[in-house]
């Protein structure tokens, strides 16, 4: 113990100032620009303190991202439990968690759709977690709109589909390629999510 502080939690403690010192480099400077040196000179900690809780770089990237994606499924997890039992309104609920979380501190949403293309570790990452976000989705669906047995393989593809199309319209969004309010990408990409699952539910219950 330090100053009533166990060594576990200063080790805690230092690496959440190397994770907040790498989002902020890497959502306003760039991955080429979160270097080790200055990540650490951010965080006010030595060399010695970043190795202790990260192999490298490639290690503290991963982390930023995992750090903003984990926070982004407890949010959308978190906006369809407190939401009516109906598709719109769930489906609304969590795309607007998801974009609110990723636009209102804009350096999480570059992190999550610009700077995850410039490193090649971030994008496997980026992979995996639009795989998992899309699990996510498709167990939603099943308890939601009692899928038959069967359909696993269209249920998989309708996730992917969506998961994947609204990150690429946020990514757009973001970057200035679509003309659009937030508010207004919130609601069209709700009514296409709706449209999207209901048409790959009907498919299911014919086949």
């Amino acid at each position: 113990m330090y100053g009533g502080v166990s060594a576990e939690e200063r080790r805690a403690r230092r690496r959440e100032q190397l994770l907040d010192a790498g989002l902020d480099l890497l959502g306003t400077e760039g991955w080429s620009a979160t270097t080790m040196t200055a990540v650490c000179a951010r965080a006010g900690l030595t060399e010695r303190y970043f190795y202790e809780s990260f192999a490298d770089r490639e290690a503290l990237l991963i982390g930023v991202f995992d750090r903003v994606t984990a926070e982004a499924a407890t949010a959308v997890l978190a906006a369809i439990e407190a939401s009516p039992r109906e598709a719109r309104a769930r489906s609304r609920a969590a795309i607007a968690a998801f974009v609110e979380l990723m636009t209102d501190d804009p350096r999480k949403g570059r992190v999550a759709f610009v700077e995850a293309m410039g490193s090649e570790a971030l994008m496997r990452r980026r992979y995996d977690t639009i795989r998992t976000f899309a699990g996510l989705l498709s167990d939603q669906a099943r308890d939601f709109y009692g899928i038959p047995d069967g359909a696993d393989q269209l249920v998989a593809l309708t996730s992917f589909l969506l998961v994947g199309g609204l990150a690429e319209a946020l990514m757009a969004w973001l970057g200035g390629g679509l003309d659009a309010s937030r508010e207004q990408l919130i609601e069209d990409c709700t009514d296409l999510f709706v449209a999207t699952g209901e048409a790959a539910v009907g498919i299911a219950r014919r086949r």
